[in-house]
């Protein structure tokens, strides 16, 4: 996402700016204030260039993203053998689904094309409680 949609997030009052997906498609986000906020200070006020910057004030790539993970994981005090950006996009999906968000809301948020990508992050997909019988069953059993 570049400061210039941004601004006009801003403008149109939404909290929902324009990203480009893989297939470079451009579709909407919705981005809770807190996060709105954080955007706020990262653009500190720039019309235009990238949102995340490197040290050189250039576009933040993949690997200057892993290098300020790890240091963020190291001041908050966590220690992990492998931390890289995808974790966060797992932790992502994985609090969805531990929350009883929907496999295909989940889906939709995660930009997957294929549920079945979305069900290998599902830690609970074994759990029995969650099984659609069981919850069939306690449907019909409320009477409703």
């Amino acid at each position: 996402m570049r400061c210039q949609h941004q601004r006009s997030r801003r403008r149109a009052r939404s909290s929902r700016p324009p990203a480009t997906g893989q297939r470079r498609q451009v579709v909407l986000i919705p981005l809770p204030p807190a996060v709105a906020r954080a955007i706020e200070r990262a653009v500190d006020g720039r019309a235009e260039g990238p949102i995340l910057r490197n040290t050189l004030g250039t576009r933040m790539d993949r690997h200057a993203a892993t290098r300020r993970l790890k240091h963020l994981a190291a001041t908050a005090g966590i220690r992990m053998p492998r931390m890289h950006p995808h974790m966060l996009r797992h932790t992502f999906v994985t609090t969805m689904l531990d929350a009883g968000v929907s496999l295909r809301d989940v889906q939709i948020a995660a930009r997957h094309a294929d549920p079945r990508t979305t069900m290998r992050y599902d830690r609970a997909r074994n759990n029995l409680d969650r099984h659609p019988n069981y919850i069939l069953a306690a449907y019909m059993a409320s009477g409703t």
